[in-house]
């Protein structure tokens, strides 16, 4: 691992992650860490991962967990944003648990500028929300010690199931999407406009406020390999028959989808990537102290909405984070026998 250097974003530093040859064969990869800067080890350490077409630019987002308290944390996965490489296919994966290596290793990056005690929350937006809850399980049932120090999670928007008509969910064409990814594990199965639709809603240069890396996140999407969609569904099937991530869970959602063809103003207040009655359904299945709040009108990202949803939104992770932080008070208050 190299040292943290200047990150692109001012106010924030960034480290390397080497993981070796790819197994799909693009070369070495790698992930990025970055820290917001000013931090000096505290308690309390957030973890955030992004999702599909997507890494971490939301500053504003790290603002407001360092106001409460916490050393701010984001992981560019491996061939996402930061961390791609030339001739390497955006985002693609076989399975999500080859992210393991990197959010272990980001966890034990983390642990050594903390110091002994502290406790780290886990963040996924989307696909990462979908990655995050499967490596929590399995780092509670396969390293218990590891697992120790996570002390929460949230998850923004998570993608538990796969949108669209009923068929897309059949037995029948998980099936099909498993052969062809055999065959054709990068071969597209949906290739997204160059632009328009919910990445309009978002940039500063279009319908949006918010500046970001237009390689990094188009505005249309990356397309869709048979590969990565068979990883997703793999994924999803697994959170189907029931996680236990091990710790409390923050879930935020919009209260409402949107077509992903409607005008500007609708796309502007609701979800226009996911069906958030598919979020409702499966967030049961992530663990047994769950919170699920609807945030009227928000987006996709909820922490990406206009601004009244938006600070709706930072509200709700407010509320929850007195409750999450004064837990945590209030237990080593209890095994340090004070009152």
């Amino acid at each position: 691992m190299t040292g943290w250097e200047p990150d692109i974003l001012p106010g924030y530093r960034q480290c390397t992650i080497p993981l070796g040859l790819d197994p799909a064969g693009e070369g070495d990869i790698a992930a990025t860490l970055i820290r917001r800067d000013g931090e000096a080890g505290t308690a309390h350490a957030v973890l955030t991962v992004h999702g599909y077409t997507d890494y971490f630019f939301n500053t504003a987002l790290g603002d407001h967990f360092a106001s409460r308290g916490f050393d701010f944390y984001a992981l560019d996965l491996q061939k996402c944003g930061r961390s791609r490489r030339d001739g390497q296919t955006p985002h693609f994966i076989t399975d999500l648990a080859h992210y393991d290596v990197e959010l272990e290793r980001a966890l034990a990056i983390i642990g050594e500028r903390a110091g002994p005690g502290h406790r780290i929350l886990v963040y996924g937006h989307s696909a990462g929300g979908l990655i995050v809850s499967l490596w929590l399980d399995r780092l509670r049932r396969q390293r218990p010690t590891a697992h120790r120090n996570i002390g929460g999670l949230v998850l923004n928007s998570p993608f538990l199931d796969l949108h669209g008509p009923a068929i897309v969910r059949l037995p029948v064409t998980s099936a099909m999407i498993r052969g062809l990814s055999r065959a054709r594990s990068k071969g597209v199965l949906v290739r997204p406009p160059s632009k328009g639709g919910y990445g309009n809603t978002l940039h500063r240069d279009f319908d949006g406020e918010f500046d970001y890396n237009l390689h990094w996140k188009p505005l249309g999407g990356f397309p869709i390999t048979f590969g990565w969609l068979h990883a997703v569904r793999r994924g999803q099937a697994r959170l189907h028959r029931g996680l236990d991530v091990g710790v409390p869970n923050l879930i935020l959602r919009s209260d409402h989808s949107v077509g992903r063809n409607a005008d500007s103003a609708k796309m502007q207040r609701g979800d226009a990537v996911l069906d958030v009655t598919q979020i409702a359904r499966w967030a049961g299945c992530i663990g047994d102290r769950s919170t699920v709040v609807p945030v009227a009108d928000a987006k996709h990202d909820v922490f990406l909405s206009l601004p009244e949803p938006r600070q709706a939104a930072y509200r709700e992770l407010d509320r929850w984070l007195d409750g999450y932080l004064g837990a945590r008070r209030a237990g080593a208050s209890a095994s340090s026998g004070k009152g």
